[in-house]
């Protein structure tokens, strides 16, 4: 098994944070340092270790959360305000968040120990849909519709990659790219004002029927079909 697939399995980090850890020396197997980032092991004889920690291999773990709003998805804060892990606190095993869901937003969250998988998941390059359900201050006109253009921001290009309204003051929106904040920067700057904003989907994986607060572990068919969303059948 490829080093940095073993420590990305870990759910240290993604492969290509371990790949760096590597390259810098911070890598020992069995005692001696290892630079090569093409190195192979055998996870069962083999001991490796991280800046001086051991690792073992876990078992992977996928979880939906149905993140409440008002909830941050960041590992610690300051200023005390409630955090995602603390819906997980019954969960044996660590798991992290697949990129991140705004403290002012709810709906589905996905968390899960596959660094590999996780880093997938959030690069743009495979391009993994995001599907909201968007409540606006006012009903929407046709020009939500010069979203599916873009707009030019000092953060780059946002564009959505499909929009359809959904009654008198909500749209659906599904996104390939997760910028923050993207959806609320978007629509702000058409002048609407979002009242609340729901993930309703990434890829695959729908909230389905879960209430906030609640979790659930994605079925054996929702992670193959992830996994060949981003090249890791």
């Amino acid at each position: 098994m490829r080093l940095s697939k073993f420590i990305a399995s870990s759910g240290l980090t993604s492969r290509r944070k371990a790949e760096e850890l590597i390259r810098e020396g911070k890598v020992r197997v069995n005692g001696r340092i290892v630079r090569n980032i093409v190195a192979h092991i055998d996870p069962i004889r083999d001991v490796v270790e991280v800046e001086g920690k051991k690792l073992k291999r876990e078992k992977p773990v996928y979880i939906a959360l149905y993140k409440p709003r008002g909830y941050l998805t960041a590992p610690r804060d300051p200023y005390g305000r409630p955090l995602v892990k603390e819906l997980l606190k019954d969960l044996k095993v660590r798991v992290f968040p697949v990129g991140r869901l705004d403290f002012d937003s709810e709906g589905l969250l996905l968390l899960t120990n596959d660094g590999e998988l996780s880093q997938r998941l959030t690069h743009p390059r495979y391009g993994v849909e995001k599907e909201y359900l968007v409540e606006l201050d006012r009903e929407p006109d046709d020009d939500i519709y010069s979203l599916l253009l873009g707009i030019e921001t000092k953060d780059g290009k946002m564009k959505a990659e499909y929009i359809e309204k959904k009654g008198k003051n909500r749209i659906k929106v599904i996104l390939k790219e997760g910028k923050k904040r993207e959806i609320r920067r978007m629509l702000g700057h058409l002048g609407y004002r979002v009242k609340r904003l729901v993930r309703i989907r990434e890829g695959p994986v729908k909230l389905g029927k879960l209430k906030p607060g609640e979790y659930r572990e994605l079925t054996p068919k929702e992670i193959e079909r992830l996994k060949e969303e981003v090249g890791l059948e």
